[in-house]
């Protein structure tokens, strides 16, 4: 099932959170939700899930509205605030309470309890859960209805390692199932782990949609750090078109344009020694950071101290 958003805009007042988006999440993959803070990545997942109406244009959920399907939580589940738990019902009383309105039985809420490692607290106050236990209550009530669509905003939030880990395992195995999978997080470094195609907004925009290699690769070339004794003569020796070089500390080069390979015969060739030879590659942080860069709506200042 596809989520397909055409020319999707919601304005509030005089200040535009979405504007203009186009956009299609297909089965079978994991799809990041990408943008800086401001960016309107929930505001679009609100529109998609029919908690906030568009001012113009459409976003459909297996070709319906999500409030035309007639049994929503087996179409679509969806995690957007983990505390939106009475904080007096137990985790338990929570997830039936949801299976109650769409004829779920109780055995599924058992399984959903325990596969998010949730047993052993589910009959106590959701208002003493952690917020990591908090996160795993609204996962398992986001795949209560078995739905074929997922839809997680910053799930990883308040997780242990060991609960990143098992989202991410959990998300991968839900693409590869053949589902819907669409997850914003602000973790470049999960994303890149976890995500084949990417969706990136700023400022309301659309910025990119492409695939997690491709979108690196565009971002531009890879570095290689070095340090030679004879840093003056192996610039020389590497000069030319395409490749430019910077320099660092004493001895030390960053170069672009040719690999760490080519470098490190070039030095051989002409008998100059190495230090250190690092090839660093651009990561989906820093092409995420360059792109987006225009789009940050709130710029952190130094402090004096």
């Amino acid at each position: 099932m596809t989520i397909e958003a055409r020319g999707l805009t919601k304005r509030y007042g005089g200040k535009t959170a979405v504007d203009d988006l186009t956009f299609t999440v297909r089965p079978g993959t994991v799809t990041g939700f990408l943008g800086p803070n401001g960016a309107g990545k929930s505001t679009t997942m609100r529109l998609i899930l029919g908690l906030d109406a568009p001012t113009s244009g459409t976003v459909t959920v297996a070709g319906r509205p999500y409030a035309a399907h007639r049994a929503p939580l087996t179409e679509v589940g969806a995690l957007l605030e983990a505390r939106s738990v009475h904080p007096g019902r137990s985790a338990y009383g929570h997830l039936l309470a949801l299976a109650h309105t769409h004829g779920i039985g109780r055995s599924r809420v058992a399984e959903v309890i325990e596969a998010v490692g949730l047993t052993e607290v589910a009959h106590r106050r959701a208002g003493g859960f952690s917020l990591g236990m908090g996160q795993r209550l609204g996962i398992a009530a986001a795949l209560l209805g078995d739905p074929a669509t997922v839809i997680l905003d910053e799930p990883v939030n308040g997780l242990d390692p060991e609960g990143v880990l098992w989202i991410r395992t959990l998300l991968k195995r839900l693409a590869a199932e053949g589902r819907t999978v669409f997850v914003s997080s602000h973790l470049m470094g999960e994303m890149a782990l976890t995500a084949e195609h990417l969706i990136i907004v700023g400022r309301g925009r659309l910025l990119a949609d492409t695939t997690v290699e491709e979108f690196v690769r565009s971002a531009g070339r890879d570095e290689v750090t070095l340090r030679s004794p004879q840093a003056g003569r192996l610039r020389e020796l590497l000069a030319g078109p395409g490749v430019e070089i910077s320099g660092g500390g004493p001895g030390e080069l960053t170069v672009t344009g040719t690999g760490a390979p080519d470098i490190g015969l070039t030095a051989a060739t002409h008998g100059v020694p190495l230090f250190e030879l690092t090839p660093r590659r651009v990561s989906l942080e820093d092409a995420f950071m360059e792109l987006t860069r225009e789009s940050v709506e709130y710029h952190a200042q130094g402090v004096a101290a």
